[in-house]
């Protein structure tokens, strides 16, 4: 049966090229592949469905430092697409966990730093409030949190480019799990939103 239980949900969310790599293997930050498809109807869309019912945002430091520095520019900005000023102001005014071990403390509002496992702090949050717990492309966290078997939705964007190489998300060795399509949406450029439960 679907994990539909009363509590929180380990909501994840990463973007793939269509030969399955997260990251370029020349520059792990380099972003630019993403953002011709970003930008579209259904990957805004797709985002948004996964941060309104989120109460707290689970990030990496680097991932936290990226976001937290682009995305409240946005907000007030002319022409600023309005699913992109929502997403904005949600993630500053959300409760927000960075994983790190080198950050003694955040320079951000409802931000708590914490030098812990991925899966520990996650079962910590899923025990306590409730909306959401949403990953929003931390790898190494998603990664975490997959072999650690902690992720009860599974969300991906698929762009139609080929990377040649770099990380994947998924590493040989994660636990043998059974998932369920729960939502997709293909996008008139090529991209293809896709949402995934845990079966449990």
């Amino acid at each position: 049966m679907t994990q539909q239980s009363a509590g929180r949900r380990v909501v994840t969310n990463l973007a793939l090229s269509l030969d399955g790599h997260y990251a370029a293997p020349d520059n792990p930050l380099d972003m630019s592949w993403v953002m011709p498809y970003a930008v579209s109807d259904v990957a805004r869309d797709h985002l948004t469905s996964l941060w309104e019912p989120a109460t707290t945002a689970l990030l990496g430091r680097v991932n936290a430092e990226g976001f937290l520095g682009f995305w409240p520019t946005v907000i007030g900005t002319e022409g600023v697409d309005p699913h992109d000023e929502s997403f904005a102001k949600w993630l500053v005014d959300t409760d927000k966990v960075i994983l790190s071990s080198t950050l003694d403390r955040a320079p951000w509002d409802r931000t708590t730093v914490l030098d812990k496992p991925a899966g520990e702090v996650a079962a910590s949050l899923k025990a306590t409030g409730d909306g959401d717990i949403l990953v929003l492309s931390s790898a190494s966290v998603i990664k975490a949190l997959l072999a650690t078997d902690t992720v009860d939705r599974l969300a991906l964007t698929i762009f139609p480019v080929f990377l040649g190489g770099g990380p994947r998300l998924f590493d040989d060795g994660l636990p043998a799990a059974r998932w369920t399509l729960v939502s997709q949406a293909a996008g008139e450029d090529g991209t293809l939103a896709l949402v995934y439960d845990r079966i449990r």
